[in-house]
């Protein structure tokens, strides 16, 4: 695959997380999830001040056909800075999963 391709290909995970992420916080508005330009540093969707309070998750997305969880999980752990990190991974013509460190996902369904 071409590189502009996997480019392409990961933002499209981006933007529907983004998309879901508004869909879900009818609250927030269009600027306050937006996604991260292709190269930039960082996490993957920038949040706002309110839509973190919201939603206090470090987002990395990965886009791959193979993919190294482990190099990837470090990726989002090492970009969240004072957020949750939470890597959202899927490949072509399967469902995306959401992966969370235990406790956190402990947090969550208490």
């Amino acid at each position: 695959m071409k590189t502009r391709s996997a480019k392409n290909k990961g933002a499209r995970l981006q933007n529907e997380l983004r998309d879901k992420l508004l869909e879900s916080f009818t609250e927030l508005e269009p600027d306050d999830i937006k996604c991260a330009i292709m190269g930039e540093s960082g996490v993957d969707i920038k949040l706002s001040p309110a839509a973190k309070r919201l939603i206090p998750f470090g987002f990395e997305c990965k886009n791959q056909e193979h993919l190294s969880i482990w190099d990837a999980l470090k990726q989002a752990q090492e970009n969240a800075g004072q957020l949750i990190p939470a890597l959202v991974f899927s490949r072509n013509r399967c469902k995306t999963y959401v992966c969370l460190e235990l406790e956190e996902f402990i947090k969550i369904i208490k």
